[in-house]
């Protein structure tokens, strides 16, 4: 098989990402590049509603060999962990990177700089962490990037909350999306995660994200290169109404979408204020989430 190019090698060469740049820098002049569409003048210093202003913030980064299998390989995710989020959940499991956004800052040249050196370091991918309140800074990463020699795929991995405008000006830049779908319903959603319109604009954003990238594809060595990964992680007492999310997944998306139906939950963060957060997913729940994926008839559960 021949090695699979990223498009953003194409887009970089033409000048086409130079002035997707452009475009999305303009938008943090008055920021909407998610759903809650805040107008802060981050570019001015004002903080949105993530609380990110206008320098990157990161908080890790280095090969990651607790992501899917498909990602992982033997060299291992280069995972960058973004600080801040479009999202407040309260059973946040970083919440201390998340919320409080522990990190520091980098120019999207210190960016690319690390992108070279985890693939230097075998690195299969570069996995982008909670990328959506930093897409225009890091998309100028992956122009300095591509001009030095970047040529594993980019893997966006979002809490699904992202706006369609913005991921259309990420089409053939992104490789793989992997969004984790949270919740099945709007309802309770601002409580939750702060987000009351939640599961109608992730549904959105997924949508455009499969028009972009299509089914998973992995080589001979089953390492993913391109298309769409869903995540959703399943929570106690159905809060999360699993069934809703996979029923979308199936009949809006592709029963031969790959899924990766998550068990790990447990109370963090302020769950412990939430009666119905506060204890750990039992066996049963997850059986029966695993259950209703196959009575839908999804084939790529990973």
């Amino acid at each position: 098989m021949k090695k699979y190019q990223p498009q953003y090698l194409k887009l970089a060469k033409t000048g086409e990402l130079y002035d997707r740049i452009q475009l999305l820098r303009r938008i943090l002049e008055s920021c909407t590049l998610c759903p809650h569409r805040c107008r802060a003048k981050r570019l001015e210093g004002e903080e949105g509603f993530c609380r990110a202003g206008a320098k990157m913030v990161i908080n890790s980064h280095g090969p990651h060999f607790g992501e899917e299998s498909v990602l992982v390989g033997r060299g291992g995710s280069g995972t960058i962990f973004f600080s801040h989020c479009n999202l407040r959940c309260v059973f946040c499991q970083n919440y201390r990177i998340s919320h409080r956004g522990v990190g520091y800052e980098i120019s999207p040249d210190k960016l690319a700089q690390i992108m070279i050196s985890l693939q230097k370091k075998g690195c299969h991918n570069i996995n982008l962490v909670t990328p959506s309140h930093f897409v225009p800074q890091i998309v100028e990463g992956v122009y300095h990037a591509a001009k030095r020699g970047l040529t594993i795929p980019l893997v966006y991995n979002t809490s699904g909350y992202d706006r369609v405008k913005i991921l259309k000006l990420l089409e053939n830049v992104v490789d793989i999306y992997m969004p984790d779908i949270k919740f099945g319903y709007n309802e309770k959603t601002k409580k939750y995660i702060g987000a009351g319109n939640y599961f109608d604009h992730t549904k959105m954003a997924v949508k455009e994200m499969y028009r972009q990238v299509g089914n998973l594809k992995t080589d001979g060595n089953n390492l993913a290169y391109r298309g769409l990964l869903i995540r959703h992680l399943v929570m106690p007492n159905n809060l999360e109404n699993t069934e809703k999310v996979l029923e979308f997944v199936s009949e809006e998306i592709s029963k031969e979408a790959a899924v990766n139906i998550m068990p790990q939950y447990y109370p963090s963060h302020k769950a412990y204020m939430y009666p119905e957060l506060s204890r750990r997913l039992n066996s049963s729940e997850y059986r029966l989430a695993i259950e209703h994926a196959k009575n839908l008839s999804l084939t790529n559960i990973i």
